[in-house]
C-alpha cells in the first residue's frame, strides 16, 4: 500500500514538473518573440501611443532654374515666423543625461530664445506678458519673422513647448518677364508647379522634407536625451536651360516696341544655335511675369511660341526647293515658266501677290520673287507622295523634341486627302500648319548641311548630390544631302539680297540668308479671313558660315499687313545675336545667281 502511494506521489510530481517546464518554455518562446523576433514592431507600436514620440519637420528648398551662364531665373527660400503661446510661457521639466528630472525656468528659456534671434531674454518675456495683459486668454504672440533654417533648427533644439512656427515659402523670379513664358510659375502658398519648366521639370526641382524624431517620457512628456533621430531634408536640383537671359531681355523689349509699332495682336522671336540645336531665346509679347502671372490674360500665361500653329506660307517655299534639289529633279538654275496667274490642268487656280507677264524664272528667281505659280510648277517636278514625305522629314506634323506644355504638332494631311487646290498650295506653304519651332528646325537643318539637330531648351539637371543628368534627345537625322542644303541656303541668300525686304534686313558686314512668309488666317470654318495675316521672317547668318537661325513673327499686324512688318524686328534681332556671340563678319562677298533663264 505504501509503495502504491509513493509511486502516485512521484507521478504527480513528475507531471507537475513537466507542466511547469512547458509553461516556462512557452514564456521563453514568447519573450524571444517580443524582444527579438518582433522587437522593432513593438517599439514602433509603443511610439505611436500617447505622447511617447515627438517630431519636427525639416523643410527642403525647391531647386533653382538658371540660364546657360548660370544666371538665376527662379529661386526659392524658406523662412520661418516665430510665435509664443503666452498661456504656456512657464517653467519646463527636463531630463538630464543621467535620467534625472530638473526644472528649467521660463526666464532661462526666454534668454536662450533671445540668443538665437538676437533679442534679450527680457524682451522675449515682455512679448508674452504684454499679450496676456491685452488678452488673458491669448494663445499666440508674434516674436519674429524671416528666420533662417539655421535659426529654426536651433530653436527646435530648445524643446520649448511655448514656441510655435509658421513656414514662409517664397519662390522668386529675379528677371521678371524675361523667359517667364518658358520658366512658368508655382502656386504661391506651397510651391506647387503650375506652368512652364517649373512643371515640366518638377522631378529635378522638387525638394523633399525631412524630419527630426525623439522620444518623450510618458508622465511629463519631456524629451528624453539620446533618443533623437533625423531624416535630412533633400533640396531640389538645379535646372540649367540653354536660354541666354541678356539676349532674351533685349529681344523682349524690342519685340514689345515692334508689336506696338505694327499694331499687332502679338509677336514671337526664336533664336537657335545651328551647331547644337540649343534654343538661345524664345520670347513672346504679350507675356507673363512669373512673380505675378495673374496680371496678364490667361491666354498669354503659357508660351505662344510653342502653342500657336499657323500656315507657314512662303517660308516653306525653301523646303519645296530643297526637296526637288535633293531629288535631282532640278538645279537652282532650272528654267520655270510662270505668269502672274494660271489655271492648272486639274482646275486649280494659283496667283502671285503681284501682277506680272510670263517670266522665264530660274528656281532661284522663283524664290526671289516668291512666285506661287512658279513654286507650284517646281513642286510638280516630284510626285506628291515625295513632297509629303519630305515635309514629314522636315518635322511637319510632329512636335519638336522640346516637348513644351501645349506644344502643337501642326497638321499635315495624307496625300489622298489633298484636293486639286491643296496639291499646289502645299508647294507654297498653305494647306498644312506648323509651329515656330518647326519652321526654325527646318531652317536649322538646311543651315547644318541637311542634318537636323534636335532642338532643346533643357541643358541639364544637377541634383543635390552633384549628379548631372542630361536630357535624352533623339539622334541627329539627315534630311537632305549637304549639296541640296547648301544650294538652298545659297538661294535664300539671293532672296535676302534681292527680295522685297532686302534693304530692310541687311546687317552690315554679314551675309544673310532669309525668307519672308505671309500666311492667311482661317475663320475656323475653313475660310480665310479677309485682310488678316500672320507674318513671319526667318533667316540664317552668316550665310557663308551658318551659326544662328532667327525667326520673327507678328500676329495680325495692322499698320503693315505684309511680311515687311517683321523686317525691322528681324534686322534688330539678328544684329543683336551676331553682336552677342561675337560672330566674325563675312570676308567673302555674296555671289548672286541668275533670276531669269538665259
Amino acid at each position: 500500500m505504501n509503495t502504491r502511494v509513493s509511486r502516485s506521489a512521484r507521478r504527480r510530481t513528475t507531471i507537475a514538473a513537466v507542466v511547469i517546464l512547458i509553461v516556462l518554455l512557452a514564456f521563453a518562446v514568447r519573450l524571444v518573440d517580443i524582444q527579438v523576433v518582433r522587437a522593432q514592431e513593438h517599439i514602433d507600436d509603443s511610439l505611436k501611443v500617447g505622447n511617447f514620440v515627438g517630431s519636427d519637420t525639416l523643410y527642403g528648398v525647391r531647386g533653382e532654374i538658371v540660364d546657360d551662364q548660370g544666371q538665376v531665373l527662379a529661386s526659392s527660400s524658406v523662412r520661418y515666423t516665430l510665435a509664443i503661446d503666452p498661456s504656456l510661457a512657464d517653467d519646463v521639466k527636463r531630463i538630464d543625461e543621467a535620467g534625472d528630472v530638473y526644472v528649467e525656468s521660463w526666464g532661462r528659456i526666454a534668454e536662450r530664445i533671445g540668443d538665437v534671434i538676437g533679442m534679450s531674454g527680457s524682451e522675449v518675456e515682455r512679448i508674452a506678458a504684454d499679450a496676456l495683459e491685452s488678452n488673458p486668454d491669448a494663445q499666440w504672440a508674434l516674436v519674429d519673422r524671416g528666420l533662417t533654417t539655421e535659426q529654426y533648427r536651433a530653436l527646435l533644439e530648445l524643446d520649448a513647448p511655448m514656441i510655435t512656427f509658421e513656414t514662409d515659402r517664397s519662390r522668386t523670379y529675379p528677371n521678371g518677364a524675361v523667359a517667364g513664358n518658358l520658366v512658368g510659375f508655382t502656386r504661391t502658398s506651397d510651391d506647387t508647379p503650375l506652368a512652364g519648366y517649373e512643371l515640366l521639370e518638377n522631378a529635378c526641382l522638387e525638394s523633399t522634407d525631412g524630419k527630426v524624431e525623439y522620444q518623450r517620457s510618458g508622465d511629463a512628456g519631456v524629451r528624453i536625451p539620446g533618443t533623437t533621430t533625423e531624416t535630412p531634408a533633400q533640396d531640389g536640383g538645379t535646372l540649367q536651360l540653354t536660354i541666354d537671359t541678356d539676349l532674351s531681355w533685349y529681344l523682349q523689349q524690342m519685340l514689345k516696341e515692334e508689336v506696338e509699332a505694327q499694331q499687332a495682336k502679338a509677336g514671337s522671336i526664336m533664336v537657335v544655335e545651328i551647331a547644337t540645336g540649343e534654343v538661345k531665346a524664345a520670347v513672346d509679347y504679350p507675356t507673363l511675369d512669373p512673380n505675378d502671372p495673374s496680371a496678364v490674360d490667361e491666354e498669354y500665361r503659357g508660351a505662344k511660341v510653342f502653342t500657336r500653329s499657323f500656315e507657314p506660307g512662303s517660308t516653306f517655299k525653301a523646303i519645296t526647293a530643297a526637296t526637288v534639289l535633293d531629288q535631282g529633279a532640278a538645279t537652282p538654275l532650272t528654267e520655270i515658266v510662270a505668269s502672274g496667274y494660271e489655271q492648272f490642268p486639274n482646275g486649280a487656280v494659283v496667283g502671285d501677290s503681284f501682277d506680272h507677264p510670263t517670266y522665264r524664272y530660274t528656281v532661284n528667281g522663283a524664290l526671289v520673287d516668291s512666285s506661287n505659280v512658279a513654286l507650284s510648277k517646281i513642286g510638280t517636278l516630284v510626285p506628291d507622295e515625295t513632297r509629303h514625305d519630305y515635309l514629314e522629314r522636315f518635322g511637319v506634323g510632329t512636335p519638336t523634341p522640346i516637348g513644351f506644355t501645349g506644344e502643337q504638332s501642326g497638321v499635315l494631311h495624307p496625300v489622298d486627302e489633298w484636293d486639286n487646290q491643296s496639291r499646289y498650295a502645299t508647294t507654297f506653304g498653305q494647306a498644312f500648319t506648323v509651329t515656330m519651332p518647326q519652321v526654325v528646325s527646318a531652317y536649322q537643318t538646311l543651315a547644318n548641311d541637311g542634318v537636323r539637330k534636335p532642338l532643346h531648351i533643357v541643358d541639364n539637371c544637377t541634383g543635390a548630390d552633384g549628379e548631372v543628368t542630361e536630357p535624352d534627345l533623339p539622334d541627329d537625322e539627315r534630311v537632305v544631302s549637304a549639296e541640296a542644303a547648301q544650294q538652298t541656303v545659297s538661294i535664300l541668300e539671293n532672296v535676302a539680297n534681292e527680295g522685297s525686304v532686302s534693304e530692310m534686313i541687311q546687317v552690315p558686314g554679314y551675309r544673310i540668308a532669309a525668307k519672308t512668309g505671309t500666311a492667311q488666317k482661317t475663320d475656323g470654318n475653313g475660310r480665310y479671313k479677309a485682310g488678316v495675316y500672320f507674318t513671319s521672317l526667318v533667316g540664317i547668318a552668316p550665310a557663308n558660315d551658318p551659326q544662328y537661325v532667327v525667326m520673327v513673327s507678328l500676329d495680325e499686324p495692322r499698320r503693315v499687313t505684309s511680311s515687311a512688318a517683321t523686317a525691322p524686328a528681324f534686322q534688330k534681332a539678328m544684329t543683336q545675336v551676331l553682336k552677342t556671340y561675337r560672330v566674325m563678319p563675312s570676308e567673302e562677298p555674296y555671289e548672286p545667281l541668275p533670276k531669269f533663264a538665259e
